[in-house]
């Protein structure tokens, strides 16, 4: 019997705000939710990328560092979804971690996050409907050697989402996380040096002995995959679903 494909309601009508929209998994999530009618701002650092990927799908885009917290709240936004997804990962033992550094990663994947809800929450009160999901991680429910900053700004994240979850309850406005493994993204192609100099062990060993040691899925995830598990999160059917973390690592947290 053919497998029955996934669909999703049309989200014609609607506004999404997709930070980190220009490249990897925000462009596929923006791509994912521009084709079932939501009208897409695509917010990034890289202006170019942005404005060329936004005319592609008929949306907006608005260019902005998130770690700059005043830009941010600057921003103005208004919209019926917001997906957090912008992310940057650095690997480093503690005692060489660069203070700054961490600084800088928990400013963009949990306060910006913060500043953008409370930015765009009010609206979704007024209108008695939104949808608000936050690219996470695995790493938000297990942590890794050597990502301290990565791991607890997502575990952060993961609170973050369940408050608003609660503050949400009631004024229609659900609050949920994703949480792949390891996507095929620049994102963790860019990692396997850092892992092969931090573990000592050759750059082709990095991806099966590391990246993928302890999942039961022997592959990469795709960033489609990602985009249409957000999708189904955006839409009407979704409509009881808040305050939960899905995983899409693999079978990782199985074991």
């Amino acid at each position: 019997m053919p497998e029955t494909p996934v669909t999703h309601a049309s989200l014609g009508g609607r506004r999404a705000v997709v930070t980190g929209g220009a490249s990897g998994i925000g462009a596929a999530i923006a791509g994912h939710l521009a084709g079932l009618g939501a009208a897409v701002t695509v917010v990034d650092l890289d202006e170019e990328a942005a404005a060329k990927l936004a005319a592609d799908l008929g949306g907006d885009h608005r260019a902005v560092d998130l770690a700059d917290g005043d830009a941010v709240s600057g921003l103005g936004l208004d919209a019926d979804i917001l997906v957090n997804c912008a992310g940057l990962q650095h690997v480093a033992p503690i005692e060489e971690f660069d203070p700054e550094r961490f600084a800088f990663i928990h400013r963009v994947m949990l306060h910006a996050p913060f500043l953008l809800t409370r930015q765009v929450l009010p609206g979704m009160y007024e209108r008695g409907w939104g949808r608000i999901v936050h690219v996470s991680s695995v790493h938000g429910h297990r942590a890794s050697a050597y990502k301290s900053a990565y791991v607890s700004a997502k575990h952060g994240l993961e609170g973050l989402s369940k408050v608003i979850a609660l503050e949400g309850a009631g004024k229609g406005v659900t609050s949920n996380t994703v949480c792949p493994g390891y996507v095929r993204t620049p994102l963790v192609e860019g990692q396997i040096a850092d892992q092969a100099k931090a573990h000592g062990i050759p750059e082709d060993e990095v991806v099966d002995d590391v990246l993928l040691a302890r999942t039961a899925l022997k592959r990469l995830v795709e960033p489609g995959e990602v985009a249409d598990m957000v999708a189904f999160l955006c839409g009407p059917a979704s409509a009881s679903i808040t305050g939960s973390s899905f995983l899409l690592d693999g079978g990782w947290t199985a074991a």
